[in-house]
């Protein structure tokens, strides 16, 4: 096992911050890959350790993880609810969609989306329901639909599957705030076929003041401050969403595309 791997897996973080450092200062390898093709940086967010992230993102690990994994560090970080870490990975130029991860890298044929639960969108809402890196994500830029901003064919979903985040966020029953996140950010309301009932699934948690903002907010159309934010924001892109302070534009009007009002 490469000397980076063990480190990063230290149950204390403290210590781990400063054997990372020392070898790293040493020549250790950022990007060298274990037999799960993880990072050292993968490793170091799966198991919690921030400061440990902030020292390999800071030597220059990529915040993306490998391509040949197909899960990152991201995903990780929203999985355990670590808006910290979230936090760190996307201030270093982290994709918050799957899109790194379905490209398999150079020269290959990028795979196609099969399934939602292996986005961060799905696993920090409908799994884990940690509302603050639901947040982070879509601030980031995260497509609202389907966390992927590539080509996505429905008919790669199981039958069961829902055909969309925010199908994702009803079915399971997320509270009313991850419902209004994703209208807020321009998630497409027809994309969700069916909505979700007691009656089909006595099992399953329907928040019925979610459904019902839902349902309210399909009847009505978007207002026309809120087309022009999510074009605007989409226009510049996430990577350079950034920028957005610099616009030669009032400061209301930048607190507004920046979701601050």
């Amino acid at each position: 096992m490469a000397p980076l791997f063990p480190s990063t897996h230290c149950s204390n973080s403290w210590p781990c911050r400063l054997c990372v450092s020392l070898l790293i200062h040493h020549g250790a390898e950022l990007e060298l890959v274990d037999v799960k093709g993880q990072t050292p940086l993968f490793v170091a967010t799966e198991n919690g350790h921030l400061e440990c992230v902030q020292v390999l993102l800071k030597a220059g690990a990529d915040p993306n993880g490998s391509p040949h994994n197909r899960s990152s560090p991201v995903y990780h970080a929203a999985r355990m609810g670590r808006a910290d870490i979230l936090e760190e990975l996307i201030r270093y130029g982290a994709d918050v969609d799957v899109d790194h991860q379905l490209s398999c890298g150079l020269g290959s044929s990028p795979r196609s989306l099969t399934s939602l639960s292996c986005t961060p969108l799905y696993i920090s809402a409908a799994a884990y329901d940690s509302f603050p890196c639901f947040r982070l994500l879509l601030q980031a830029g995260a497509n609202p639909d389907y966390n992927s901003w590539s080509m996505v064919c429905e008919t790669n979903f199981s039958r069961a599957s829902p055909s969309c985040v925010l199908e994702a966020v009803l079915r399971h029953g997320c509270d009313q705030p991850f419902v209004q996140l994703l209208i807020d950010y321009g998630a497409n309301l027809s994309l969700v076929h069916k909505e979700p009932s007691v009656e089909e699934s006595p099992r399953r948690k329907v928040n019925q003041e979610a459904l019902k903002l839902f349902r309210d907010a399909k009847c009505c159309t978007r207002t026309l401050s809120s087309l022009c934010r999510i074009a605007v924001r989409r226009a510049i892109g996430k990577h350079r969403l950034s920028c957005i302070n610099s616009l030669p534009v009032p400061s209301r009007v930048v607190h507004y595309l920046l979701y601050e009002v």
